[in-house]
């Protein structure tokens, strides 16, 4: 018998990617064409929690699976969260400390007793460490399973984390609560995935800010072009900041004159002219190949792209491999689309943003 279920979008990085986690403002959309779903069904008594998620190899028990597992941490402090299931928080002995150096973060380490008879089952279309935001997206789609399996929605109840109580307040905690979870996918998240997965809406974002939602002047369309490399964004991240140890002062002026394309395609697109994104992209995309998280086969299908007639092309995402997202127009988009299939894209998807 279903008792709940969960569903969220993937997202694409519009502009800003890298330079949103030290602190310049990034754009970022859902992308509905992709998306996670978890659903709650009654399991035999004496079973827990039991997640099954076939699209990602995973089926694990909660009463056995460990604290830093992404899909037991989203679950734990899910049914922590829910009102109205009157589970038993029983703190761990165990350090909650996760990561090192700057990516260094406490997790919250405990128990639930008694757990629910529950088997949630997760399945994505979203592919794994491509740039589309699978680990947020598969994590939202737990916890909101959850939530709508206790019948409850997230609101004014507490949760502990790092030793401060939070108040579950609709999508602005929900997101929040993710960002907990993205820490163990990728160490120090920028937090632009859990926001704009959370609220399912264009987004702009600045670490540390509340989300801004951003207005579309007139919707404008993309080919997101998958290179078939998978890329974890916490290894591009890391291997970024390691480059901004070694060089600060070059890297801080790269994330400068990002936050600075940043602005301007955030104004254009308020403005309803996406036609103004196309060497704003362009730019992006060089600003991000200096950063060193672009690859040749990101380089060659922007390059495809736009030689077909995109008006514009750049790396989303990690970098590394993942996604290419090309802006198109009904008039190019069969061309564009032959063009990446042509180029070696392992799939190409078309969305709409606004």
């Amino acid at each position: 018998m279903r008792l709940g279920s969960g569903q969220a979008p993937g997202k694409v990085i519009l502009f800003g990617e890298h330079a949103v986690v030290y602190g310049r403002p990034g754009l970022a959309a859902p992308v509905t064409q992709v998306c996670a779903e978890a659903i709650v069904e009654a399991a035999p008594s004496g079973a827990g929690v039991i997640i099954v998620a076939p699209d990602l190899g995973e089926e694990i028990s909660l009463r056995d699976a460990a604290a830093d597992h992404p899909l037991a941490a989203a679950a734990r402090l899910a049914l922590a969260t829910a009102p109205g299931l009157a589970l038993t928080v029983i703190r761990s002995q165990e350090s909650g400390v996760r990561g090192q150096g700057s990516a260094s973060f406490q997790l919250p380490v405990f128990d639930l007793q008694p757990l629910p008879d529950w088997r949630i089952t997760i399945r994505s279309t979203i592919p794994i460490a491509s740039g589309l935001g699978s680990g947020a997206a598969v994590s939202t789609a737990l916890v909101r399973a959850i939530i709508d399996a206790a019948h409850q929605q997230i609101r004014t109840t507490q949760y502990a984390l790092r030793n401060t109580h939070y108040a579950i307040r609709d999508t602005q905690a929900l997101s929040a609560l993710i960002y907990e979870v993205e820490k163990l996918h990728h160490g120090a998240p920028s937090g632009i995935d859990n926001t704009v997965i959370a609220y399912g809406q264009p987004v702009y974002f600045v670490r540390g800010q509340p989300p801004q939602p951003f207005a579309i002047g007139r919707p404008f369309t993309l080919a997101i072009a998958d290179t078939g490399i998978r890329s974890p964004t916490k290894i591009a991240v890391e291997q970024v900041r390691r480059a901004w140890e070694a060089a600060p002062a070059r890297f801080e002026a790269l994330f400068d004159e990002i936050a600075a394309v940043v602005e301007a395609a955030r104004t254009a697109i308020a403005g309803g002219q996406p036609d103004r994104l196309g060497p704003l992209m362009g730019a992006n995309h060089a600003l991000l190949q200096q950063i060193g998280v672009s690859s040749p086969e990101l380089d060659a299908l922007a390059a495809a792209a736009r030689g077909a007639g995109a008006l514009g092309a750049k790396l989303s995402g990690a970098g590394r491999g993942g996604n290419m997202i090309a802006l198109i127009t009904a008039d190019t988009a069969s061309a564009v689309t032959a063009a990446l299939w042509a180029a070696h894209a392992t799939n190409v998807i078309v969305t709409q943003v606004g």
